[in-house]
């Protein structure tokens, strides 16, 4: 399945979980209704999957997360804020970087319609 395939996936769950629950919840209630859709849909769900740092050979250690990573794949930051910042596409170009993964859904459930954002620069 390749990235796009599993875009589409997602981002259907992810209308259908906007669509039952609403925007104002916690992203944590976003996050296990999205893990349990995609899981309805067959894919590899990994969540709060911990993201190693190094730096010049040096490990840093694991104090990143990542929200969400599917069929190892595709990363998934959820969001429930007011509206998008800066700092939230930086956050998830990042976790693309140092994972290797080459696609990122920025999902953000607090705003009105669904915002659900592509990074699939930045690698």
């Amino acid at each position: 399945m390749t990235e796009n395939d599993i875009s589409y996936l997602i981002r259907g769950a992810a209308f259908e979980v906007y669509n039952e629950l609403g925007p104002g919840l916690l992203e944590s209630i976003y996050e296990k209704a999205l893990y349990y859709l995609l899981l309805e849909e067959g894919l590899t769900v990994e969540c709060q999957k911990p993201l190693s740092v190094n730096f010049r050979g040096v490990d840093l250690g694991r104090g990143l997360r990542l929200d969400m990573l599917i069929e190892s794949k595709v990363i998934i930051e959820v969001k429930s804020v007011e509206i998008l910042a800066p700092v939230h596409f930086k956050q998830l170009l990042t976790y693309k970087k140092l994972s290797k993964v080459k696609l990122g859904l920025l999902i953000n459930f607090n705003e009105s319609p669904l915002k659900i954002k592509r990074i699939v620069n930045g690698l």
